[in-house]
């Protein structure tokens, strides 16, 4: 009898033992080793109350994940208690899951639509099934890079996506979409989120435009409310191959998306210059060719960043949490804190991004000094032996063809007759 007591013990432990395992492999599944309360209240990670109502999806590819993604779960993704990261292929990274963004495309598209073939390879062979010509750094050109297997796959993602999140979790209030060389100021973002209904269809992103269609440029960043990403997917659904005939034909999937959302009746809130499609480099906070200056928005994301970009927007804002005043990110602070003490009257192998061609200057010197007497110039670079010149302020690029400079002393001038900020304005 105790002989049998005891295996009836170890039996029931060893029970006990397997279903704690699969317990947690589920739990683990579900939810990212990234994602746990641990994580998640470490002392850098800021007050974000109403975090917990909002999916983060990232999209990737196969040619890109393991550069671009890794960085994200020590910045981006470090205090956010749900996201999902959807690829073309299915694996792990850092122990991560990566999700297969096409498990659930109809496998007639999958198996006779040549920008399959990459995701096929992949499938077959896995990573070894890679070919040096997947991750050809092709340039962009008006429709994108028709030559590059993986950015001719990307735009079938999105429409899928919104099926799979929804999946994922159903009960999110915001569903917010990046890329991996995205960089999202999560204070911001919940600050400026607070001024819409969620329970509403809601579509908010940067206006972009494809012919008639009006939609949210996918590398900036968008959001998109419970109810709007329920009628995407069931507009999809009901419309599964005239839809998949659509993408194919088209260029762009979040054009895909945006005139879908616009089908089942939500248009587009502009979000510019809250999410942005630039980097550091290239961003002009005093801006005045548009509809709106950017000074006084909040600077919710940025885009074409590399992951040591990522890594310092997300240092400077945990230096930024410390000071509770500070935790909405203003397009001022992102020029006054990190521009401003970048510029200098002299930068070799570097270009501002002046752009207003000098013919008639041909030598640094000339381009400083007429950039200097005239009252409306910020900034000059003699670029490949020509002047440009600028009248609002930008950091620029490294370029070994290029020698830049800033008038310091008209910037000063600038940022003292710029607005004050007393609140964010969101545009609304």
């Amino acid at each position: 009898m105790f002989r049998r007591s005891r295996r009836i013990a170890a039996l029931s432990a060893l029970l006990g033992l397997i279903l704690l395992y699969h317990f947690y492999t589920l739990r683990s599944e579900l939810h990212p080793q990234q994602n746990d309360e641990a994580r998640r209240t470490l002392p850098e990670c800021p007050p974000l109350p109403g975090m917990e109502d909002v999916l983060v999806v990232m999209k990737t590819g196969v040619t890109e994940s393991l550069d671009k993604v890794p960085v994200h779960f020590h910045t981006t993704l470090r205090c956010v208690p749900h996201y999902v990261i959807f690829s073309d292929f299915a694996e792990e990274i850092e122990g991560v899951k990566i999700h297969d963004a096409f498990v659930g495309m109809d496998t007639t598209v999958r198996d006779t639509v040549e920008d399959f073939n990459l995701y096929n390879r992949l499938r077959e062979q896995g990573r070894a099934g890679l070919a040096s010509a997947d991750f050809a750094d092709e340039a962009n050109s008006n429709i994108g890079k028709p030559n590059n297997p993986g950015w001719k796959l990307d735009k079938w993602k999105f429409l899928p996506m919104v099926q799979q999140a929804l999946a994922y979790k159903d009960d999110a209030k915001w569903y917010v979409f990046m890329e991996a060389d995205t960089y999202f100021s999560w204070p911001t973002l919940l600050a400026w989120l607070a001024h819409f209904d969620s329970s509403e269809p809601q579509y908010i992103g940067t206006e972009t435009q494809i012919a008639d269609v009006i939609f949210a440029h996918g590398g900036s960043g968008f959001l998109v409310s419970n109810p709007a990403m329920q009628l995407a997917s069931k507009e999809y659904a009901a419309r599964t191959v005239e839809l998949n005939e659509y993408t194919d034909w088209h260029w762009a999937g979040d054009c895909v998306l945006g005139k879908v959302l616009a089908d089942a009746g939500v248009p587009l809130h502009y979000s510019w210059p809250m999410l942005q499609n630039s980097n550091l480099g290239e961003i002009d906070e005093f801006a005045t060719g548009f509809y709106r200056k950017p000074w006084c928005f909040p600077a919710v994301a940025f885009h074409h960043l590399s992951s040591r970009d990522i890594q310092d927007l997300y240092e400077y804002e945990r230096r930024r949490w410390q000071d509770v005043n500070k935790h909405i990110l203003l397009h001022r602070d992102v020029f006054k804190e990190l521009i401003y003490p970048e510029l200098s009257n002299v930068r070799d192998s570097w270009d501002n991004l002046s752009d207003q061609e000098r013919p008639d200057i041909t030598t640094f010197h000339e381009c400083q000094t007429v950039c200097a007497e005239a009252a409306n110039c910020a900034q000059f670079v003699l670029r490949a032996g020509v002047c440009f010149l600028g009248e609002t302020p930008r950091l620029g690029v490294r370029n070994p063809n290029a020698r830049s400079g800033w008038v310091l002393n008209t910037i000063d001038k600038m940022i003292e007759h710029a607005p004050r900020c007393g609140r964010p304005d969101f545009g609304l």
